[in-house]
């Protein structure tokens, strides 16, 4: 049987919404090893689900779907016209990550990947075996993502297109379908070390065999989103202003520089309010839980939980230098959450210092 070719393929793929588009087959990828070594040097912090049984199933695609052949891999772009973290020069501001300036991109991708199995059912003629990824799947997504065509992965470990920079989203789409495969690009970071350079707490580190981690114990991106414990104050005097995630070593990329836009803002979905990417940190400190809830239910923001995203707030209230920032702090101390109280009165300490 001759394969698809894999041109109709992101073609479809384009129509259903995806920027960037590439086939690659379902077979186990040499990156394993890497990722393997990357977990085991404990970088992974306590990112469980990355360490735990379901690490494992990385070794091989067709885990997830027996009688896999081929991996369609897409990318959405989420990059706007809105202002760059590099560029936030108001302490009085918290920052969240562009990522999650609108609805949950769990949400967002699975309709247009469901138009695309359908579209890919009327072109092979018959129905197949898929299976839907998005992100949780237990799957080297930008290992086959490279594979496909879709980018190179760069120094700060995001894939980067020569085009759309590292502004999208990954998903994939495993198939019992014989696709013809893509072939991977040139890695085009050269000697540039604008990432390296600008990550506040150095979480970009050299790896064995040649390359660069993220070294999650360090990254202002778990330690605001993933991780449920205090964070240490070496660390926490480095987080700046930033509240959900962080863009820093995305915003100095060249690539992204110069990138396309989606002209769709994905931050205009009903339900989110697109103010918030640079939100006011002492009407922060102020949300009941009731409040968290109604504004970040749908989107990637509540992954932090209510304590964790307070303690993120006054961890940058703490950073801010700003007198205005006290009264708030104080109020955070009297949270009935210990992690936040405790996290508070270390962050009024730190300000204080800085008043001085």
């Amino acid at each position: 049987m001759v394969p698809l070719h894999s041109q109709p393929i992101q073609d479809l793929a384009h129509s259903c919404g995806f920027e960037i588009a590439g086939v690659t087959p379902a077979v186990p990828h040499s990156d394993f090893s890497r990722f393997q070594a990357w977990a085991e040097s404990g970088k992974a912090a306590g990112l469980k689900y990355l360490t735990d049984r379901r690490g494992d199933l990385r070794a091989d695609p067709r885990t997830l779907l027996p009688g896999a052949k081929s991996i369609i891999c897409l990318g959405k772009l989420y990059n706007t016209e809105r202002p760059l973290s590099t560029e936030q020069a108001n302490t009085s501001q918290g920052w969240i990550s562009r990522y999650a300036w609108g609805l949950d991109y769990h949400d967002l991708l699975r309709p247009p990947l469901e138009a695309l199995v359908q579209k890919l059912t009327q072109l092979n003629g018959a129905p197949f075996d898929f299976k839907i990824c998005i992100d949780t799947a237990p799957l080297l997504e930008r290992s086959y993502a490279r594979a496909a065509g879709l980018g190179w992965i760069g120094k700060n470990t995001c894939l980067i297109n020569q085009h759309h920079g590292s502004w999208f989203f990954l998903a994939e789409l495993l198939v019992d379908l014989e696709l013809a495969p893509d072939n991977p690009v040139a890695d085009r970071c050269g000697s540039c070390t604008r990432c390296i350079q600008a990550c506040p707490t150095s979480a970009i580190v050299p790896n064995p065999a040649g390359g660069f981690d993220i070294d999650a114990r360090l990254c202002i991106s778990y330690l605001t989103i993933e991780e449920r414990g205090p964070v240490p104050a070496e660390t926490a005097s480095l987080q700046g202003q930033h509240v959900f995630g962080c863009d820093i070593c995305q915003d100095v990329c060249p690539w992204n520089w110069r990138a396309h836009r989606n002209q769709a803002d994905l931050t205009a979905e009903p339900g989110f309010a697109a103010r918030l990417f640079a939100p006011d940190l002492a009407e922060l400190a102020l949300l009941s839980e009731r409040e968290f809830h109604r504004l970040f239910r749908r989107t990637p923001i509540w992954r932090a939980k209510y304590d964790g995203f307070l303690r993120n707030v006054a961890i940058a209230m703490g950073n801010s230098g700003q007198e205005s920032m006290r009264i708030p702090l104080l109020h955070l101390t009297l949270h009935h959450s210990e992690l936040v109280a405790e996290t508070a009165a270390a962050a009024l300490r730190r300000l204080e210092s800085l008043l001085q």
